[in-house]
């Protein structure tokens, strides 16, 4: 399958608001493609992975984020681009903020997917892809969501298995996936929210892209089921009223009944 072809079903099938996305790390032999930007060469600034996956997925830009190019300390950590100190490996930056104690932090810490070997992060729009992709990333309102995790489970059954910590969702989408090889449902982290500007009715649906020609087929087989987006409201009911108008239902009820009797 090709990224376009599975892109083109996505919007047919799931609308989102933006781009879905194909990300990849690449390897130390792999070269970028001609038309990716580095964000502190080519826009000079340094981003968080969050940020860059916003780019692709609001502008149609593929980007690719290497050490350099990175402002967020844990987005180097996670992707292996540079060691925690002792004072991050203490679990300092979760305690406070997302734990009460260092215990806490430190299984706060523990959670998060991190990756064995550094490489170039690249996103881009799937449409528009000149890469493998190794995962698909698709952000949507809840429904949409829902709809993408029916699709993924069409031919196996099942369900879906995810985690949630509220922070470093960059490494739920790019490292968990690789690392299960499994579909996740992602939710938007603090710093997705702040930094990467993701909106509070936004989620997001990963999966690896060996499945994409199962995910195809969950699309069309769900959709001709009757599992659609949007999604259809049952509308074939009469409805109830204010007290006032069926006052006025009954006056006219009356009236129709008169004139029947004549």
């Amino acid at each position: 399958m090709e990224p376009k072809e599975l892109a083109e079903a996505i919007d047919r099938y799931v609308r989102p608001e933006t781009f879905p996305l194909a990300l990849r790390v690449l390897g130390k032999d792999e070269e970028l493609p001609k038309k990716a930007r580095l964000p502190h060469r080519d826009l000079g600034i340094q981003v968080s992975i969050c940020q860059g996956v916003s780019m692709a997925r609001r502008y149609g830009w593929t980007i690719a984020m290497g050490g350099e190019d990175l402002s967020c300390p844990i987005a180097q950590v996670a992707f292996a681009f540079r060691e925690a100190p002792p004072f991050y490996a203490e679990g300092n930056l979760a305690k406070g903020m997302y734990a009460q104690d260092a215990e806490g932090a430190l299984r706060t810490e523990g959670t998060v997917a991190r990756a064995e070997v550094a490489g170039t992060v690249l996103v881009a729009p799937l449409a528009r892809a000149d890469f493998v992709p190794e995962v698909v990333a698709v952000y949507g309102n809840s429904a949409q969501v829902m709809r993408m995790v029916a699709a993924a489970l069409f031919e196996r059954g099942g369900s879906i298995t995810s985690e949630f910590s509220a922070r470093a969702d960059c490494a739920e989408i790019v490292n968990r996936t690789r690392q299960t090889g499994r579909p996740q449902v992602i939710l938007p982290c603090y710093g997705d929210r702040v930094f990467g500007q993701t909106q509070d009715h936004e989620m997001a649906f990963t999966f690896p892209w060996h499945d994409a020609q199962s995910f195809f087929a969950g699309l069309e087989g769900t959709h001709q089921g009757g599992v659609r987006y949007p999604i259809p409201h049952y509308l074939r009911y009469t409805a109830d009223y204010p007290a006032t108008y069926e006052t006025v239902k009954a006056i006219w009820r009356e009236e129709d009944e008169r004139q029947g009797g004549r």
